[in-house]
């Protein structure tokens, strides 16, 4: 890791070169995907489902991450269905304790005929909410913290708008029909990132899920590894890619597409990732959130964050969106973890 004494940095100054690998005074506590919780909802009066369907809630709970648990980064897109929803899904929007999901049973789109790009995909209420907590974000915080957008890529989009089981079908069945629906469907995520980065975001996650338990590597690289190479042409900010599930059989191909990241399952070992990814890529986890995050305490999360140190990972944080019931104590453990190990490795 290119970690070096140095005058002190802005949480977004060390944000940006770490997604840079560049320089940093020590490595940056960044949550790419969700880190609310419903704690910090009661704390500042911002409950799901209302979060995420109101700008002023959203960035509210969002700035918690921040200033209640320490982390350099922001984050106000807690779900992943916002821009499905204004594609026409049909949404589950749950209560404070559960996450809102699109009713895969209900799909919209059967074939690549049916794929369309509503005129309001940006306008309507689940997408304007995200750009507009963005800019209420980015006026409060300006350049003292990254804020991180997100934009949903089109295989994410396919299981949400086809059903999983179709999808994936359709990709066994019929490639050439799969490609073609993921190129009408990319124009959706790259509208979408691009309306993000003209609202301020600094950095954009990019869930795919083409997750290791559901598909190979060699079809990340047949399906998604051009297009992945195509977003980083067409979005002008940093991208950090997002895949849940044991990945390291395709971390070679994702460090091929310039993405600026990759964030990273617990299912995969900090060192084992590292000498795959080498210097072409940087690496954003992979504290565990089922196991450690939820279930256990302070000291087991203070050693998993140890151990991707130790390993050289440039940025720290949880795996993926935290389970909503999961404690303040042990997510304000992650920057307390990175600064002892900094000052201990200073002292040596």
């Amino acid at each position: 890791m290119n970690t070096q004494p140095a005058q002190p940095m802005t949480g977004r100054e060390r944000v940006l070169a770490a997604l840079n690998r560049e320089p940093v005074d020590r490595t940056a506590v960044c949550n790419p995907t969700s880190v609310a919780t419903v704690e910090l909802m009661d704390l500042v009066d911002a409950p799901f489902p209302d979060a995420n369907r109101d700008p002023e809630l959203m960035a509210r709970l969002a700035a918690t991450g921040h200033t209640e648990l320490g982390f350099d980064t922001i984050m106000p897109v807690f779900t992943i269905i916002q821009e499905s929803s204004a594609l026409g899904c049909k949404i589950q929007w749950e209560q404070k304790d559960n996450w809102p999901t699109v009713k895969m049973r209900e799909p919209i789109w059967e074939d690549v005929d049916d794929i369309r790009i509503p005129p309001d995909l940006l306008t309507h209420r689940d997408t304007k909410c995200v750009l507009d907590a963005i800019r209420m974000l980015k006026k409060e915080f300006g350049d003292e913290v990254a804020v991180i957008g997100k934009t949903m890529g089109p295989w994410s989009l396919g299981y949400h708008c086809f059903g999983v089981e179709p999808f994936l079908l359709m990709s066994l069945d019929d490639p050439d029909k799969t490609k073609a629906c993921l190129d009408k469907m990319k124009e959706a995520t790259v509208a979408f990132g691009v309306a993000q980065i003209e609202a301020g975001a600094d950095a954009l996650t990019l869930p795919d899920h083409a997750t290791g338990d559901l598909v190979s590597g060699d079809y990340y690289r047949r399906y998604l590894r051009d297009l992945h190479i195509e977003f980083v042409e067409r979005i002008s900010i940093p991208l950090i890619l997002h895949i849940c599930g044991r990945t390291v059989d395709r971390m070679d191909y994702i460090a091929q597409t310039g993405m600026a990241a990759f964030h990273y399952d617990s299912k995969n070992e900090p060192r084992e990732s590292m000498q795959v990814v080498k210097e072409r890529i940087s690496l954003v986890g992979n504290i565990n959130n089922p196991e450690t995050l939820f279930s256990k305490g302070p000291e087991e999360v203070r050693q998993e964050v140890y151990k991707n140190l130790d390993a050289g990972v440039q940025l720290v944080g949880p795996e993926c969106a935290i389970p909503l019931q999961t404690s303040i104590e042990n997510l304000k453990e992650i920057p307390r973890a990175v600064q002892s190990w900094h000052k201990a490795h200073v002292a040596n």
